[in-house]
């Protein structure tokens, strides 16, 4: 670790890899502020932003200025008293978005985090990807996404990582990128984040391969090339949760693409459109689209500068904590529930209230028949995810997961969060990716 009179000029160097001008265009209007009141509301009042969740909503909110002290303070210790107490309950990229948002800005007491500690902490889970990733065929014990927020951490608080290997495993041809096939925009935006500011930091590496900087910058433009080949007609970025992290990607690699390859305008205008129509009820998703409609990124990061505060036109309120269920009615519906595992299929009907979600169907379908559809789910940043049916357990190294379906195509949306249908064909099914 360098001395902290040298962070300064970290926080300016990488403020100057982002194209201020596009920034700028980008960003909501301050006139247009209150578009924005459901993600902020969602982020301050939602039962998910809670433990190391809260890092999400810590990192957005301090990037975008908006909280004010005394939320600040309460996000603050909630995430400190993971990353403190917790650490070997976090996998490396929850870990390193607890340092991300714990360094976003400069906190406002005494008790600022001990970020070398921290930052060494997060160098040995990111070994420890590494370490499974050679023993496994080179599967990480999480995923890239959560490599790329190691590398990211790592880059802005100075740790160790070894550039030769960041430049080998991030290779856009690796299918640690895709999931099914399909290329994870977010997964690639993550990465040219991280990546950015690799090639960025290079002088201050004791030893320099110029041959792995090289690779590196020809990655963040085939990332950027990849991302830009899954834009939709109507401006999102894959979908409508990759379409935030996807905007600050573009955001610091203007030289990469031409001016008409990304309508920015346009991408503001259909994601404004889509916050009023209730499309980031969870606070996950609220928190990685802000930053990029506020003109930020996460290499804004920068714990040496004084946080901002004020709501400005800002309408934030505190009320009781909501979760991502939306409101049940008395009316009952009946949907036909799947599990698929291979070539055995396990089907039910069952009734659920007018409103559920996947997972109460899932749950119903387990209190008819236990035997068949017993699972298991852990709560995440997006909501409960389902770690097991039939006591069948998803596992990284073997790159299986249970995928959710309706009408036998695959959801965007988790199990806490999509709204069932009358009549639906809703199925789990044991995957690969």
């Amino acid at each position: 670790m360098r001395q902290s009179h040298e962070l300064p000029l970290v926080g300016f160097l990488l403020f100057s890899l982002i194209p201020r001008q596009l920034c700028e265009i980008c960003a909501v209007s301050k006139t247009s502020y209150t578009d924005l009141n459901p993600l902020i509301n969602t982020m301050i009042n939602s039962e998910y932003t809670k433990g190391i969740q809260a890092a999400n909503v810590l990192l957005s909110l301090r990037l975008a200025g908006i909280l004010n002290q005394n939320q600040e303070q309460q996000l603050i210790q909630q995430v400190k008293r993971n990353v403190d107490y917790k650490p070997s309950n976090l996998t490396s990229g929850q870990f390193a978005l607890g340092i991300l948002a714990l360094g976003t800005c400069k906190n406002p007491d005494a008790t600022s985090p001990d970020f070398p500690d921290l930052v060494r902490k997060l160098g040995n889970k990111f070994q420890a990807e590494l370490k499974n990733m050679d023993k496994h065929n080179g599967n990480p014990l999480t995923n890239y996404y959560q490599l790329s927020l190691d590398v990211l951490a790592l880059c802005l608080f100075r740790g160790k990582y070894p550039i030769n290997k960041v430049a080998e495993i991030f290779n856009p041809k690796n299918e640690n990128f895709y999931f099914k096939k399909q290329f994870s925009v977010d997964t690639g935006a993550m990465a040219v984040l991280a990546l950015t500011c690799v090639n960025n930091t290079k002088n201050w590496q004791e030893k320099t391969d110029t041959e792995a900087l090289k690779n590196i910058r020809s990655h963040i433009k085939s990332l950027i090339e990849k991302i830009l080949s899954h834009k939709k007609e109507n401006g999102l970025l894959g979908n409508i949760y990759s379409t935030g992290e996807a905007m600050q990607a573009l955001f610091v690699s203007s030289d990469d693409y031409n001016e008409s390859e990304w309508n920015c305008q346009q991408t503001l205008r259909t994601v404004v459109m889509e916050i009023h129509k209730g499309a980031f009820r969870m606070p996950t998703a609220a928190a990685q689209i802000l930053p990029a409609l506020m003109g930020k990124t996460y290499l804004n990061v920068n714990k040496t500068s004084p946080c901002v505060y004020g709501s400005g036109n800002f309408n934030i309120s505190t009320v009781e904590p909501i979760t991502a269920t939306p409101t049940l009615t008395p009316l009952q519906i009946e949907v036909n529930y799947s599990v698929v595992i291979n070539s055995n299929t396990y089907s039910i009907m069952v009734c659920v209230a007018n409103g559920s979600v996947f997972l109460n169907v899932m749950e119903a379908a387990q209190k008819k028949n236990e035997t068949l559809f017993s699972f298991t789910w852990e709560n995440s940043s997006w909501g409960p995810y389902i770690t097991s049916v039939q006591g069948l357990r998803a596992n990284n190294n073997d790159r299986t997961f249970w995928e959710l379906l309706s009408n036998g195509k695959p959801l965007d949306q988790g199990a806490g969060s999509y709204v069932v249908h009358e009549g639906e064909n809703l199925e789990v099914r044991w995957s690969k990716y």
